[in-house]
């Protein structure tokens, strides 16, 4: 008896020296080439074998919040002009001539950046490099190109915002959280403003934001990392570069109310509550401990939210949350869309209480664990392929100045605890710094027709 009771201390000791699965964590190290042209592009190359593909990526420093009052959506609508043909390329060909060549490509805009990338074959590296500068260096931009990209920019609109359900809750929701312009309106911009735009217009948007000093290219694939400095080098060297574009002012005054509004929404089927607490600006301690505190009270379907609103009283159909990365001042944003018959109020009280919870009291320990594994599993996953490795270079060189974040995030999210999270719980998500925003489903009147403006 005496010897299996020390058998089981032993056991128990054993238990407490083991370290938990975040502790047990290989150390992630990314090994990269970091390289500035004397015209100003930040180049990143990383040597990845796996594959017989290589991918290039390039951000410009220019999204939404670049843009001025009675000019918005100019961001966006370059993401279209880019394939609009350039001095050597004709209209449209950029993606005939990726496609046609095995390869994929695309682009995408919001607040913070434009980001441009394609994925080809490694024996296809001259041409996708020789594409890419032959628009930085003289896109083609026409007024018959303009009205052409107008013209798909706001049917884009159309489709996803205002003939999509919840669509203009979410504009409605960042015209109301924000004061400041640079985040105070839609990446899409406004229908108004886009027809607004003039030739002129576009072409200085153009010159002051698309210079190889106002971009990171990175190039990760199966290439030699000289031989591959050596080729852009030779195709974007050359480019010349721009005056420093003009620096965003994103600072926000301290909101000291709650702010509330409500849309009738015709497309709706169900009520939508947004709750949104704004102040978390990316790579900083709060930004991971938030991360960390999303993931425990609205990540998946363990969370505390999940758990209670949709498996305990069944009040909703779905939640989430997620902390929106900005450079400048962000957002913590809570969603949920209610079940058929439900309460907005009854919702709201349910989340309110799990937020105080959350105030009052740390997280357990398992609680903890898991929401930083699952930081950390989403961090792993974005660089699983060479295009992911090389969108997040290009990110964290324009956003921080700092590609050695893409190795630096994995300590960030481990050194979270429990302390930290109580206090952003505190700190952020409080009334006063809350912006609720609900969409109740409105009877669309007989005949009526989507929006066309």
């Amino acid at each position: 008896m005496k010897r299996a009771k020390t058998f089981l201390m032993l056991y128990l000791a054993c238990l407490l020296v083991v370290p938990t699965a975040a502790q047990q964590a290989r150390k992630i190290k990314l090994d990269f080439k970091d390289v500035k042209l004397k015209n100003g592009l930040r180049v990143l190359i990383v040597e990845d074998h796996t594959a017989p593909v290589v991918s290039v990526a390039i951000t410009y420093d220019v999204g939404s919040r670049n843009e001025r009052q009675g000019r918005t959506g100019f961001a966006h609508l370059f993401e279209h002009m880019m394939f609009t043909g350039s001095e050597n390329v004709g209209k449209n060909e950029y993606s005939l001539l990726i496609d046609t060549n095995g390869g994929g490509n695309n682009a995408t805009t919001n607040e913070d950046r434009t980001l441009y990338f394609a994925v080809v074959p490694s024996n296809q590296l001259d041409m996708v490099l020789f594409l890419e500068a032959d628009r930085m260096r003289n896109l083609d931009v026409t007024q018959d190109n303009l009205d052409g990209q107008r013209n798909a920019v706001q049917e884009e609109r159309r489709l996803r915002l205002d003939n999509q359900p919840y669509g203009k809750t979410s504009e409605k929701f960042q015209e109301t959280m924000y004061d400041n312009f640079a985040y105070k309106h839609s990446v899409i911009g406004s229908m108004d403003d886009l027809n607004a735009a003039s030739l002129q217009d576009v072409k200085d948007f153009f010159r002051i934001y698309y210079a190889p000093n106002n971009a990171a290219l990175a190039l990760v694939g199966d290439v030699k990392a000289g031989v591959a400095l050596a080729r852009i080098k030779n195709y974007f060297e050359a480019i010349p570069s721009q005056p420093a574009a003009p620096k965003v002012d994103t600072a926000e005054p301290e909101q000291t109310a709650e702010r509330r509004f409500t849309v009738d929404d015709p497309l709706a089927r169900l009520p939508q509550i947004i709750m949104g607490y704004k102040g978390i600006v990316s790579n900083t301690p709060d930004f991971f401990a938030m991360q960390v505190l999303s993931q425990a009270l609205a990540g998946g379907q363990s969370s505390r939210l999940f758990q209670k609103l949709v498996k305990e009283k069944e009040l909703v159909t779905g939640v989430g949350g997620f902390t929106n990365e900005l450079r400048g001042v962000g957002f913590y944003q809570i969603t949920a869309t209610l079940a058929p018959g439900k309460k907005i109020e009854d919702v709201e009280a349910v989340i309110n209480e799990e937020i105080a919870r959350l105030q009052r009291e740390p997280i357990a320990d398992w609680e903890l664990d898991k929401a930083k594994n699952t930081s950390r599993r989403g961090s792993i996953q974005a660089l699983q392929s060479s295009l992911g490795t090389a969108i997040r270079l290009t990110q964290f060189a324009v956003f921080h100045n700092d590609p050695g974040l893409i190795n630096a995030q994995f300590e960030k999210i481990a050194a979270v605890t429990k302390q930290d999270v109580q206090r952003v719980a505190n700190k952020y998500l409080k009334a006063t710094n809350r912006t609720v925003g609900i969409t109740m489903p409105q009877a669309k009147a007989p005949g009526s027709a989507p929006a066309t403006k």
